[in-house]
């Protein structure tokens, strides 16, 4: 075995010629902060499609319009004119679990919901009725709040197909 240990000691006396102990700690540096910017901030808020949406006495507005109600903070294309609703993927792609939120106000009550949007994916871009309402939008910082994402984390595929609109409960003042 003492073959093993002489191929061990050159090979440690050659790193050691080649480089410095402040280039190991740049090195070791760089490896840690780029694995820790590696890791995704996911989102507070996490949707599927197994949480019921919340019914509504009253839901006007045309679902596939970019003014209706629930779409004030939606940014893509509206899975309402892409063989889905406001609140279901189309056939062929897969809701995403992570999801971005907002509060939009229903005009027939008069009262805010809180609104989960969520992507759909698995097939390419819709392209139909393209919809970019960033109201209550947060810098990139503030990822939850933000719709500048691809949200289609955790799904099967990565293409984005559209975006829906599902109320997830009633936006309550403390």
């Amino acid at each position: 075995m003492k073959w093993l240990d002489d191929m061990m000691e050159q090979g440690a006396r050659g790193l050691a010629r080649r480089s410095s102990r402040r280039s190991f700690m740049a090195r070791l540096a760089v490896l840690i902060a780029g694995g820790a910017a590696s890791v995704p901030l996911l989102p507070v808020a996490r949707g599927s499609e197994h949480e019921p949406e919340i019914a509504l006495d009253a839901d006007p507005g045309d679902p596939t319009s970019c003014e209706y109600w629930r779409y004030c903070a939606v940014d893509g294309f509206l899975c309402a004119c892409c063989g889905g609703t406001q609140s279901s993927c189309p056939p062929g792609t897969q809701m995403s679990p992570v999801t971005w939120i907002g509060t939009c106000r229903n005009p027939a009550d008069d009262q805010d919901y809180i609104i989960s949007y969520n992507d759909c994916c698995g097939k390419s871009a819709c392209g139909a009725c393209n919809c970019n309402r960033n109201e209550g939008d947060m810098p990139i910082y503030r990822p939850q709040l933000s719709n500048a994402y691809n949200w289609c984390l955790g799904t099967d595929s990565a293409f984005y197909n559209c975006s829906t609109s599902r109320v997830i409960g009633v936006a309550r003042k403390s």
